[in-house]
């Protein structure tokens, strides 16, 4: 037996008694937080000062054992590293400082406690952190365990003194890692998901903080940073607990606990917290990098060139103390937006958003100390109730500002001002968005749209109606219920509380209250329909209204994510606008090919199938930077075994947007089945529509147009696709049993995973000529053949089919007839509801 593995096995009286006391406080609900986090490093300290004394006979001369990293801040989390040093003066031989690190390490090992551990001398740590600035940072935060304590404090005084010396030169390589890794994470203030370290705002930062403090060039803003550091180290803690792991990332499916060890409510509750948490970071990170650069330029030119440059910087603008106007109290300054010294925030109570709006249109930050000056004076002097014109005009000129409003307005939220003028935002203020396709936080939501929306004012009569309804279109979601009925309310009172007359209150709360009713029924009817657009011309009531709904559509599903806005989508969106517009003039309904004539290329396929007797197909990929690629599909089938022209696949680019156009004779079950090919295939379905045509008056021809992308892989060949089709209509292809096997292997996969039910309904008076059944679920491999076999098997017939997926959630729409070409009875659409709900559970 090794030496030290005799003397791990001679410390285990020690290691004995080590392990049930960990185990005994990180079970005691007493003693939690902060608190527990300091015992835990003390209970270890003295563990850890056990085992130095018996492997070097209590003596200590010339070795010490250091904590550094967050243990040496005297911090540990249940499943944190120990991050030690094993510093001696080199006197010793390299073989007796090996056996001492084995006799220190392996009793830590045999705990299973992980193990960050380096043996150095004092000339070598400070060469270790010269090379890698982690071990750098790390040693700012050295601590004396055990041995000579005169070896650490010479570490940690040449340290912090290298640190303080090599700051100019490591600071912006800080800076540098900083931004790639919040590249790589995100920011843990938006995220479903965060990683509470490596994100931005997160643990990481925190530290970059500290480190920039020791530097004695700069410090972060201290208002609420220790205490949201200690909420995301509180967090982490509950994380380790519940889960028994080392993980970082607050997993959805560990929210609800982590929630109930931590005593909050839910795990909405939870994010939020953490989200204020982040936040709170992030800007005192922004702000301290800010104040750092200003700092390293200013060291970095001369005197003599200080006195030739006066008065210009690098960019041109003004220089170092020099003040620029911006606007009535505002002033530029070294790159800032700050007060002028005349400024009485007191008695000026629109002097914050004149200040923000300046900034904003400068697309500078507003200083720190400006922004405390403005919430001091919003304190002693509010705005009153309604707003003058000025304030209104204000908030308005801030949120036209485009991209550079959003840090802006961050600045005023960090302090507290944005909920002190419109107290109603509390509500939604870091309010996370349990929705994949979601990419904001509902506060951050309503910015990112007023910022689309600033895009869009050259194209409505009224942009300040359109920027207000962008900035208050979700502000129901703070509220119990459906948040455009809650948020119609909300916004009345604001757009009155800002001082808009009736006249305009009421077109904002239009605008709130029907914010989704563009997209809904561009992509969930049928525009052919007459009832469907005399439905959304009834609501809309003007075609100003309709003019600024969508510029508000289009700003808010930009402004969502990817997933929500496309050329389609917007062509779709714009037709129904062009319809409705025509019907609210009293015109004829708008030149051009109506929604419900075919193009010329679906004529073709139409002509070509009924021709034929059997299915035809094409496909288009949109390619980034190459348009429209028309290569991968041919409609005929091979001569022979080798396939047609471009029928393999072209590599590169790769396709961004997908476009399958089938062709197939009308018979029983055809949607089902082609839907089911695509399955078979893995091919998911983002939009589909059907749709029937006689395209030479000898019998209807039915069009399906599909919007699909690969699950994974590459695209299918086209004469795969057409043989599988022609099989499956033909019943050759048992298409169900195939998808049943995928699902099973499917429901393997995902064991553990729980979404919404199905909800099927039937949608009322949307349509004259045929019931709309509406149908929500999980998007999955299949679906759109199983509600597709459902419809059959009640024998209606499907009019046309409206599929939109947004995320992981599919919204359907059949138009459905009886046998008769009439729509369903009441009972009967009931009925046919039920069943589809039925088979997709």
């Amino acid at each position: 037996m090794s030496s030290a593995a005799e003397d791990s096995k001679d410390s285990k009286g020690s290691e004995d008694s080590y392990a049930p006391d960990r185990l005994r406080l990180l079970q005691d609900t007493g003693q939690e937080g902060a608190a527990r986090r300091a015992a835990l490093a003390r209970l270890t300290d003295d563990w850890l000062a056990g085992l130095f004394e018996r492997a070097t006979g209590r003596t200590g001369s010339g070795v010490a054992l250091v904590a550094v990293g967050g243990y040496g801040r005297g911090e540990l989390s249940p499943r944190s590293d120990l991050d030690l040093l094993l510093l001696h003066d080199g006197k010793a031989g390299a073989r007796t400082v090996a056996e001492l690190a084995d006799r220190l390490w392996y009793p830590v090992w045999d705990l299973g406690l992980a193990l960050d551990h380096s043996v150095r001398t004092p000339a070598e740590a400070r060469k270790a952190a010269r090379d890698d600035l982690k071990v750098q940072l790390g040693l700012l935060d050295a601590r004396h365990l055990a041995g000579d304590p005169e070896l650490t404090g010479a570490l940690r005084g040449t340290a912090l003194a290298d640190w303080r010396e090599q700051a100019p030169k490591r600071l912006p390589e800080l800076r540098e890692i900083s931004r790639e890794r919040a590249a790589r994470q995100g920011e843990l203030q938006y995220l479903l998901e965060p990683d509470l370290k490596e994100a931005k705002g997160g643990l990481r930062d925190a530290t970059a903080l500290r480190a920039v403090a020791a530097s004695w060039l700069a410090d972060a803003p201290r208002e609420g940073l220790e205490a949201a550091r200690t909420r995301l180290l509180d967090v982490r803690d509950a994380l380790h607990l519940t889960t028994g792991r080392t993980t970082d990332r607050l997993s959805l499916q560990d929210q609800d606990q982590v929630a109930q060890a931590l005593g909050v409510l839910d795990a909405d509750v939870l994010l939020r917290q953490v989200y204020e948490s982040a936040r709170t970071i992030s800007y005192a990170s922004d702000v301290t990098w800010r104040e750092v650069g200003r700092v390293l330029r200013s060291r970095s030119v001369r005197p003599v060139l200080r006195g030739l440059l006066r008065g210009r910087t690098a960019g041109g603008g003004p220089g170092r103390g020099e003040r620029s106007p911006l606007a009535e109290g505002v002033v530029e300054l070294d790159g800032e937006a700050v007060l002028a010294r005349t400024a009485r925030p007191d008695r000026d109570p629109v002097l914050p958003l004149r200040a923000a709006a300046a900034a904003a249109l400068a697309g500078l930050p507003l200083s720190l100390h400006a922004v405390r000056r403005l919430r001091t004076g919003a304190a002693i002097r509010p705005l009153p109730v309604p707003w003058p014109a000025e304030a209104r005009e204000q908030l308005v000129t801030l949120l036209g500002a485009g991209a550079q409003t959003v840090p802006v307005w961050e600045a005023l939220e960090a302090e507290g001002i944005v909920t002190w003028l419109l107290p109603d935002w509390e509500r939604v203020r870091c309010r996370p968005q349990r929705n994949a396709v979601h990419r904001w936080t509902v506060d951050r939501h309503l910015i990112e749209t007023a910022v689309r929306a600033a895009a869009l004012t050259r194209r409505v009569h009224r942009p300040d109606l359109l920027l207000i309804a962008a900035l208050l279109h979700d502000i129901g979601k703070g509220w119990p219920g459906d948040h455009s009925v809650s948020g119609e309310t909300i916004a009345r009172d604001m757009a009155t509380r800002i001082g808009f007359d009736a006249r305009d209150v009421t077109v904002i709360a239009t605008l709130v209250r029907h914010h989704l009713l563009l997209i809904e029924t561009a992509t969930r009817r049928d525009l052919a329909d007459p009832a469907t657009i005399d439905a959304v011309a009834e609501t809309v009531g003007s075609t100003g209204t309709l003019e600024l709904l969508h510029a508000l559509t289009e700003a808010d599903a930009l402004a969502t994510g990817p997933a929500a806005w496309s050329a389609w989508r917007g062509s779709l969106v714009a037709d129904l606008v062009k319809r409705v517009t025509a019907r609210l003039a009293g015109e004829a309904a708008p030149e051009g090919r109506p929604a419900d004539e075919p193009t010329a290329e679906q004529e073709r396929l139409a002509v070509e199938a009924w021709r034929t007797g059997g299915p035809a197909l094409t496909l288009r990929t949109r390619a980034e930077g190459r348009g429209e690629v028309d290569e991968r599909l041919r409609t005929d089938p091979p001569a022979g075994p080798a396939a047609g022209p471009g029928a393999a696949a072209d590599p590169e680019p790769e396709p961004v947007g997908v476009e399958l156009l089938m062709a197939v004779p009308d018979q029983p079950g055809v949607l089902p089945v082609a839907a089911g090919v695509l399955a078979m295939h893995r091919l998911t379905v983002r939009a589909a529509d059907l749709r029937s045509v006689d395209p030479v008056g000898e019998g209807p021809v039915l069009l399906l147009s599909w919007r699909v992308a690969a699950e994974y892989g590459s695209l299918p060949q086209a004469v795969r696709l057409r043989a599988d089709l022609v099989r499956a209509l033909d019943g050759s292809l048992d298409v169900p049993a195939r998808l049943a096997e995928r699902e099973q292997a499917y429901a393997r996969r995902s064991r553990g995973m729980q979404a919404p039910p199905p909800r099927v309904t039937v949608a009322p008076g949307t349509s004259e000529l045929a019931t709309v059944i509406e149908v929500r679920a999980q998007d999955a491999q299949g679906l759109l053949h199983r509600i597709g076999r459902a419809l059959e098997s009640v024998r209606v017939t499907v009019r046309s089919a409206h599929v939109s997926t947004l995320g992981a959630n599919a919204v359907d729409a059949f138009y459905v007839t009886d046998e008769k070409g009439e729509p369903l009875a009441d009972e009967v659409a009931v009925e046919v509801a039920r069943t589809v709900e039925h088979a997709l559970k």
